[in-house]
């Protein structure tokens, strides 16, 4: 309904409920209350108290209320404050109004049953933040971004408003294919790149795709992403957890396990740290051709090497049988939701038909924006800022461990966004946990990743991406005291 129809119909509430005939001489009680000092108008008050009551079932769909005169008077509101809250309420579809009738609750307008309104959910705010894997987002490039996006709306073509190729736009799976060509050592035409809204998303897309051809087990690193099991289970797979050492996935351990497709990060083991050996690699791409199994590299973090030049993508090795996937969660932010995935040529018909049907298309316009930030090289000038920081951010938290934590061991490459740090000596985790919520210290422990891990080895992972590094020496000295207090 536009605007003008909307006032006339109020308009003739509001007239209908001034005309009423003669008020019954009995008046109609009803509990209701408004302050002159209470948030919002007297109107709006009115409003909102008989809008809960009728939605929580305390006024009953046919209840008769009390006339705009009565009401009025037991409020000591004017009148044409309450004639104008009935009026909106009976727009909405809460009230009936009739003239020469009394004001009624509408049928169907209380909800039975109707429970507590849940509470919205947020994190606490912590003094020192260790998770892993979350960037540092205050260095987000917002002007940059900002440009892009800007320029992305202004010249999106109309086609492309529509929801067009679910596997993304040409634009953005064009830069990508030279981007990933050109860092990460990834071969892929334009045509098998797939945009995603997330890692997440990519990898259950991948799995359905799988499961359609038959596959019916997947392995998955152990330790891993604790959402990679449900994932593959939820798309029809078994998944199957395969040991890391210090070299990576165990490749020997995949025999007999009568796997389809292994999950797997290569360029930087989540959560150990440890890179997948040269040897191990070879022997990973024999496996897969032997097999005619197919890999799904999550990418995570490796543009961040800090000692040497980032090791190149597993799938530059098989295109054929390696699922490249990547995002921007950690590179710019994961409020973004843009991710992406190199397909093999027999899975792209199967994958884009589940991402057709999963939500059509990723967001097309920042599609276009972050092409164009792709483009002008913003991305390549982030990350170069980026390495630099986070590598001194390393370096404060290994320092500072040596010197809290003197009996510590840190592991895995100088790489990524966190650091893995074994205690010399066990530590009770219900209670290490209690006492850095108490300090509002956020930690991780291998737990996260393999259930009951930390009490066979008592492996924290430090993410030091949230943490500026003038503030590492004091977060990590609070940690150690965490540790001790609950030692």
């Amino acid at each position: 309904m536009v605007r003008d129809d909307w006032s006339r119909e109020k308009i003739q509430f509001v007239t209908e409920t001034r005309n009423q005939l003669e008020e019954p001489s009995a008046p109609i009680e009803l509990l209701l209350s408004v302050s002159r000092e209470g948030a919002g108008t007297l109107g709006a008050q009115i409003e909102d108290r008989l809008r809960t009551a009728i939605r929580g079932g305390e006024l009953q769909g046919g209840a008769r209320l009390p006339s705009t005169r009565d009401l009025a008077r037991q409020l000591g509101v004017s009148r044409r404050i309450a004639v104008d809250a009935y009026a909106q309420l009976a727009a909405e579809g809460y009230l009936v109004l009739r003239q020469g009738a009394q004001p009624r609750v509408a049928e169907g307008a209380a909800l039975d049953g109707v429970a507590e309104p849940l509470p919205l959910i947020s994190e606490p705010t912590m003094r020192h933040d260790f998770r892993p894997s979350r960037p540092d987002v205050t260095t987000f490039p917002r002007r940059a971004w900002a440009r892009c996006l800007r320029d992305a709306v202004a010249t999106i073509p109309d086609a492309d408003l529509i929801y067009g190729d679910p596997c993304g736009v040409e634009a953005l799976r064009t830069a990508l294919s030279g981007y990933l060509g050109r860092v990460r050592g990834v071969v892929a035409e334009p045509a098998r790149i797939v945009v995603t809204s997330g890692y997440i998303q990519g990898l259950g897309l991948v799995c359905r795709a799988l499961a359609a051809s038959g596959v019916r087990r997947i392995a998955i690193e152990d330790p891993s992403a604790p959402e990679q099991g449900p994932i593959a289970e939820r798309a029809g797979l078994e998944p199957v957890p395969v040991p890391v050492d210090g070299s990576g996935l165990v490749v020997e351990a995949l025999e007999g396990l009568g796997v389809g497709a292994v999950v797997l990060t290569p360029a930087h083991q989540h959560p150990t740290g440890v890179v997948l050996t040269p040897e191990r690699r070879g022997a990973l791409v024999e496996w897969l051709r032997v097999r005619g199994a197919f890999a799904i590299e999550d990418d995570y973090d490796a543009e961040y090497r800090y000692d040497r030049a980032a090791v190149g993508a597993l799938q530059g090795l098989e295109p054929e049988r390696v699922v490249y996937c990547g995002s921007a969660s950690k590179t710019l932010a994961p409020a973004l939701r843009l991710g992406w995935m190199a397909v093999p040529a027999v899975l792209l018909d199967a994958v884009r038909y589940e991402k057709s049907i999963a939500d059509q298309t990723t967001a097309r316009i920042e599609q276009y924006a972050l092409a164009d930030f792709i483009a002008r090289g913003e991305l390549d000038r982030h990350l170069r800022r980026m390495r630099l920081s986070y590598r001194a951010r390393r370096d404060a938290v290994i320092e500072a461990v040596s010197r809290e934590l003197p009996e510590a061991t840190i592991s895995g490459i100088a790489a990524g966004l966190h650091a893995t740090v074994t205690l010399a000596a066990g530590v009770d985790e219900a209670a290490l946990r209690a006492e850095c919520e108490r300090r509002r210290v956020a930690i991780s422990t291998l737990s996260d990743y393999r259930e009951g891990a930390f009490a066979q080895e008592p492996t924290l992972l430090l993410g030091y991406a949230q943490l500026h590094e003038a503030a590492i020496p004091a977060a990590v000295a609070e940690l150690a005291a965490a540790i001790r207090a609950a030692g």
